[in-house]
């Protein structure tokens, strides 16, 4: 092999082995923690408050024509004095953007909620009665129907009311005439 051949090759072999060789930067993975957030991951943003004591304002609701599920007839009626203690349940991404009884889309970041007889829309104060907190919720679908329920809570209201693990809670409903 020829000297000019030898130089040629080790040149070439240098620009190759230049070019797969791993830069100066070491990466590391940090832990995420509280004081070291993933700044990648996006922020969840905090429940839209939409039905509180001074703004859950409504106009006269729609009492509806009575109407069946399941077999079950219901009757829409108004009732200013409406309190009732039960079970409670929450809705939420399977439900999310889709048209409720009134016609609103149903946001499950919202303070909201379904009955099977009150006025579309009405106001309730629902107390979680194993933890005692409370919330002011616009109802404006209806539900829920399953025996035993005596309000749908969308998931904002679950997670105020403190009940999103459980699935269920022992409630207080009270209309906010």
């Amino acid at each position: 092999m020829s000297l000019y051949r030898k130089i040629t090759f080790l040149v070439l072999s240098l620009a190759v082995s230049a070019c797969s060789s791993t830069p100066d930067v070491t990466m590391t993975r940090v832990p995420v923690t509280p004081s070291n957030p993933n700044v990648a991951a996006p922020k969840p943003q905090p429940p839209k408050v939409t039905a509180n004591i001074n703004d859950c304002v409504i106009e006269p609701g729609k009492v509806g024509q009575p109407y069946t599920i399941r077999g079950v007839r219901y009757t829409p009626k108004h009732d200013p004095n409406y309190e009732a203690t039960g079970l409670a349940s929450f809705y939420g991404k399977n439900h999310h953007g889709k048209q409720t009884a009134n016609g609103e889309r149903f946001d499950m970041h919202a303070l909201s909620a379904a009955h099977t007889t009150l006025p579309l829309p009405s106001c309730v104060l629902v107390t979680n009665l194993e933890n005692n907190k409370s919330i002011v919720l616009r109802v404006n679908d209806r539900g829920p129907f399953v025996k035993g329920r005596i309000i749908d809570v969308s998931y904002a209201a679950a997670k105020e009311l403190g009940f999103i693990g459980a699935g269920l809670t022992k409630v207080r409903v009270e209309v906010i005439d």
